[in-house]
């Protein structure tokens, strides 16, 4: 990775299908020192899930979901795509994927990492299959918050090069902590000038900066970087006295 590593939270919905042709092979992963990690979460998951009532308890299964559970138990033989395009939600929705370019989707997959409970940090073009497993997951001896932050941390300070913007909850930063890395608090302005931090919708803005980012091909190496990509894009963010802002409304859609 080059210049600005993006390190995006996982989604708990994620897209069915795939490419059949093309499945799991986790030396194909970026960061494929960390195989025998992943190894590890794939058979703890397999366990738990193998049986509806302990699916129900460890993954946080409801009546609507306890399908997914099946999931685990085929990681190795399911289709896969790329992790930008397995993940739906409120953060990756307004990345519209389908739409993007190859230009666009090279960016995305040079720059932007993905923390996943299942596989830990991915590239966004890595191939993974649909799983279903978030960051507190019980998966018996094998405890998420412990198994992953060492190895993740160090894979990813050996490959960075520049400024890492961490836009993961918190949940999924405890995953693998990078310490000096910039957080962005999304706020929304009301026409009188007040700030309120936005939760659940906030991934909307993160999505849609991540979006702006790869189709404007930006070349960010520090935050001063990022700072004169966004003014000349429109994208407000500003310093505050305990960080950065960035501004909802900033990244609405504009008409026309």
């Amino acid at each position: 990775m080059t210049g600005l590593t993006v390190l995006l939270p996982p989604s708990e919905t994620k897209r069915e299908g795939g490419d059949p042709e093309r499945t799991l092979d986790l030396g194909a992963l970026s960061f494929p020192e960390l195989s025998d990690e992943r190894a590890a979460v794939i058979t703890a998951a397999r366990s738990v899930s193998s049986e509806e009532s302990t699916a129900r308890t460890a993954l946080k299964l409801g009546p609507r979901s306890i399908a997914e559970r099946f999931r685990n138990l085929t990681l190795d033989t399911s289709p896969t795509m790329s992790a930008i395009e397995r993940y739906t939600g409120v953060l990756y929705d307004p990345l519209d994927v389908a739409s993007a370019d190859d230009a666009t989707r090279r960016w995305w997959a040079e720059h932007v990492v993905v923390q996943s409970a299942m596989f830990g940090p991915v590239g966004a073009g890595d191939p993974i299959p649909a799983y279903r497993l978030s960051h507190d997951a019980r998966l018996g001896a094998l405890k998420l918050a412990r198994h992953w932050p060492g190895p993740s941390s160090a894979a990813i300070a050996q490959r960075r090069a520049g400024l890492v913007l961490d836009l993961r909850s918190e949940g999924y930063r405890a995953l693998g902590p990078v310490d000096d890395a910039v957080t962005l608090r999304v706020v929304s302005v009301d026409g009188g000038g007040r700030r309120k931090a936005l939760n659940h919708w906030n991934k909307t803005a993160k999505g849609r900066m991540v979006g702006l980012l790869g189709r404007t091909g930006a070349d960010v190496r520090s935050m001063e970087d990022l700072l004169a990509w966004a003014a000349a894009n429109g994208v407000a963010i500003e310093r505050t006295s305990d960080g950065w802002d960035l501004v909802a409304e900033s990244l609405e859609p504009r008409a026309g």
